[in-house]
């Protein structure tokens, strides 16, 4: 099965990067979620929590206002700021 290549950015630092089968956020459309072969979109965040679901266990953290990149399976999230809530360890 594909995975995605995820990149979780806040404005002063990476926070997470690796491979996700699964990431769900919030964007001023409503609730997103993202599986492999999603079509390419640019989205904006709003404050809420993104959950991407990696192969070591979830990862969670709730972000600022920011956007959310997909494309050929690539998922970048950049948010103002990114309190992560669990490291998924």
């Amino acid at each position: 099965m594909s995975q995605l290549q995820v990149e979780l950015v806040a404005a002063d630092r990476r926070v997470w990067e690796g491979e996700a089968s699964s990431v769900r956020c919030r964007t001023t459309a409503g609730e997103l979620g993202v599986l492999p072969g999603h079509t390419p979109l640019l989205g904006i965040l709003v404050s809420g929590d993104v959950v991407i679901h990696a192969a070591d266990g979830d990862r969670r953290a709730t972000v600022g206002n920011g956007f959310l990149s997909v494309d050929h399976d690539r998922v970048t999230i950049v948010a103002d700021t990114v309190d992560v809530a669990d490291s998924g360890r």
